[in-house]
């Protein structure tokens, strides 16, 4: 068992590194900005205060869809942009193989923001990853006006769809790619 494990470890992170970090056409950019548009319309409408909290922060990412499953060894994978002064600056995207007890899948959108510039060049230069204990805030109205960074970063989460009896940001990686 532990060998099956292993070994769909490995082809599942072979895979997330397969995907390139910025859509290949045209049109896939724009769709993923109208997708990073839409969703930062839905959440700010459920959540006044977000966009304030995001406003102060050294920069942020928006990743509208997260794709995460698994049966004992499962994975995440989602693209974003990368935002500046309000300004999208790049695309990037974020990984996640996991083993260990796992079962079901969902979707889900996801915000990081970033406290200073150094979080944030931490993040475009691909040396930020998030330990285990890394938590995630569940976006609903007011939280943007309490939030608190941890370590530099704070993480929003809005549950898209479906059910999974594990449900952590521990462990994601990311890269950048300028725009």
């Amino acid at each position: 068992m532990k060998r099956v494990a292993t070994i769909g470890l490995m082809m599942m992170t072979l895979a997330i590194a397969a995907c390139e970090t910025a859509p290949k056409s045209q049109q896939g950019k724009d769709d993923l900005e109208q997708d990073v548009q839409q969703t930062m319309a839905r959440l700010e409408l459920a959540d006044p205060t977000l966009r304030e909290f995001l406003d102060k922060s050294a920069g942020y990412a928006i990743f509208p869809s997260v794709g995460k499953g698994g049966f004992i060894v499962g994975g995440s994978y989602g693209r974003g942009i990368v935002y500046v002064d309000g300004q999208a600056v790049g695309f990037s995207d974020l990984s996640q193989a996991t083993v260990g007890a796992q079962v079901g899948g969902q979707e889900y959108a996801q915000i990081i923001a970033f406290a200073t510039i150094r979080e944030l060049n931490q993040f475009k230069q691909g040396e930020l990853t998030f330990s285990a204990n890394a938590t995630a805030v569940a976006l609903k109205s007011g939280v943007g006006k309490s939030a608190k960074y941890q370590d530099g970063i704070a993480i929003f989460v809005e549950p898209i769809a479906g059910l999974m009896a594990e449900a952590s940001v521990g462990g994601q990686s990311f890269s950048f790619q300028p725009k």
